[in-house]
Formats: C-alpha cells, structure tokens, sequence
C-alpha cells in the first residue's frame, strides 16, 4: 500500500489554535480526530491529510461559524507557517515568492498542486492555480477556500500592503450568498463552478517587493525546503502537464524544443498529445513558457549571465525577442526584474 499523503503539523496546529480562540474546546476535537499534538511538536512533523479532512466539519460545528475556512487567512500568523512560510518570506519579489509557494508546495500540503499559468484575459497577468490531487481530500471546499484565504493574508504580509486579485474562479457550486467569498477574497469578480480553482494577478502586483526580506537568509531556508521535498513519500504519478514540463526542461538547450520532440520522448503522437493537453486546460505553448518563465526569472538572480546568455539559455534567436516575452509574462524588462 502506498504511504498516505502529508501534511505539516503546523497547519494542523494553527488551525485548532485559532478554532480554540473561538470557542472549540481544542482537546476534544484533537481526541476525536486522533490527532496527539504533543508527538507532532517538531518543526518537520507530518500527519495525514485524512485528519484535516476528518476534522474541518468538526471545526465548523464546535465554532458555529460556517464561514470558518473563508476568514481562517485573517485570523493566523503567517510567520508561523513552518518552513515554507520562511521561504516566501526572504523572497525578492511577490512574484517570486508565489514561484516559490509552487515549487515548494507538497511542503505544506501534498494533497494540493499549486501551479501558474498566464492569464491572457489581462496584459502581463498569472493565473495561480490550485488543484486537488489526493484521494484523502473529500471536503475540497475547505481545502480551496482555506488555502486561498490564506495565500491572499501571507501576500498582503510579505509586500506590506493588501493584494487584489484580478479575478477568482472556484471549483464549486455557488452559494446563495456570496458576500463572505468577497470579503475574504478582495474581490467581487468571483466564479463558480470552474474546471479548476484559480486566482489572478496583474504583473505591477507580482512585481512588489518584500520589503524585509533577508538575500542571505533566502538560500538557506530554501535549501532546508528543497531537502524537505526530497525526504517526502510520493504517492501519486506525475501528470500529464508535469511530464511534457519536464521533458520541456531536459530538452531546453540552446533551442526551443518543439511539440513533435515532446510527443516523442513521451511516445505519444502530436494530435493525442495536444489533446489530452486540452483536456486538462492546458496547451504546449504555456506549459513552455511557464518553463521560460521560471528559468528566467532563476537565471536572472545569477549576476554572471548576461541577458544575451540567458535568452540563448532559454532557445531565443535574439536577445529582443527574449525581451518582449519577458515583458509579456510579467509586465517588466529583465533589467528591471534584475534590479
């Protein structure tokens, strides 16, 4: 049998911590998840996603406050996040901190995919998209909106100031109200019953600064963060997106690969490919620039390559082009990014 998803501790302190500031009684409810905070108090500990899962309609109960997983982001301490709060914290940039937040995701939560995309919808905007991948998670509206509430907390926290998403798409009916779903949100540009639950960002705001965060403690906690991912039991195979990325970063030298390389490597023909790519909302030309992406804005921390190295890096004929592409996906030169 395959070892069940994970997921820090600490989340599963901070949310009876807080249920326990409005009225649960916190012993009673860690006994009835079987839930022993005492063997879970190191800064690395993981339980499994099934005792969250148990205990969130217990948390909504024992409170009385059905819009618990909604407002949760504004009742908690980022800082105490563990170590993947750590990392967004020294992050440059918030663009670079949500990068972050994706790479280092299954930290937090396995049971959570955390992903970006370019919104085409607006100029230089993101999509961050949050997708359910556990068989343990059978109340995803909790997870979502939990998540979500406390993405948007930790965002205002690292720049200072709050974050207005552009829009927000939820994987889940509409409720009959939905004025909880704006405050909690920022926004009044809410949709329901999305294929996958997704928030919005404009470049200038990807593009604040964290204005306490520390360049020298950056690497560290993202190395203790990278060795923390490594350590952790994978259960579930990689997705079609994530292979053709893959297969994307191997084959990125020097030149673009094209869709019939990717096909090939992954023995499937370019029609199938490009469809069962659309099926799950994707196309090969995001998933290679969301590659581009990331690998520029890394590459672009590293003061020894030029511009002109990076766009070769990353399979452009000319500098310019690189250029313009940069400035598409996040509304900034690369000289301005670098600075």
């Amino acid at each position: 049998m395959p070892p069940p998803d994970t997921l820090a501790a600490s989340s599963l302190n901070m949310l009876l911590w807080v249920a326990g500031q409005h009225g649960a009684d916190v012993p009673a409810l860690s006994r009835a998840v079987g839930f022993d905070p005492a063997a879970t108090a190191g800064p690395d500990a993981r339980v499994p996603i099934a005792t969250i899962q148990r205990l969130w309609p217990l948390v909504s109960e024992a409170t009385a406050d059905p819009y618990f997983d909604l407002r949760l982001g504004q009742r908690l301490s980022f800082a105490t996040a563990g170590t993947l709060a750590y990392v967004l914290l020294h992050a440059p940039t918030l663009g670079a901190a949500v990068a972050q937040l994706c790479r280092y995701q299954d930290v937090a939560c396995q049971g959570v995919r955390t992903y970006q995309t370019p919104a085409p919808e607006w100029l230089g905007a993101t999509w961050l998209h949050l997708e359910p991948t556990s068989p343990a998670i059978v109340h995803p509206r909790y997870v979502l909106n939990s998540e979500l509430s406390i993405y948007l907390a930790a965002f205002a926290t690292l720049t200072g100031r709050p974050v207005v998403p552009l829009a927000v798409r939820l994987a889940y009916p509409r409720p009959a109200d939905t004025r909880e779903h704006e405050q909690a949100f920022g926004t009044a540009n809410l949709g329901f019953d999305a294929p996958l639950t997704q928030v919005a960002f404009d470049a200038d705001t990807l593009a604040r600064a964290v204005p306490h965060a520390n360049p020298a403690l950056f690497p560290l906690f993202e190395q203790h963060a990278a060795a923390l991912l490594a350590q952790l039991p994978t259960q579930q195979p990689p997705t079609l997106p994530e292979r053709v990325r893959g297969e994307i970063l191997r084959l990125l030298k020097g030149e673009a690969p094209t869709l019939a390389a990717v096909a090939d490597c992954l023995h499937l023909g370019v029609r199938t490919l490009q469809l069962k790519l659309r099926e799950t909302g994707h196309s090969y030309q995001q998933l290679l620039d969301a590659v581009r992406r990331d690998l520029a804005q890394r590459h672009l921390r590293e003061p020894h390559l030029s511009i002109t190295d990076i766009a070769f890096l990353l399979g452009y004929s000319e500098p310019s082009v690189f250029v313009r592409s940069f400035r598409k996906w996040t509304g900034q030169t690369p000289g301005a990014f670098r600075r």
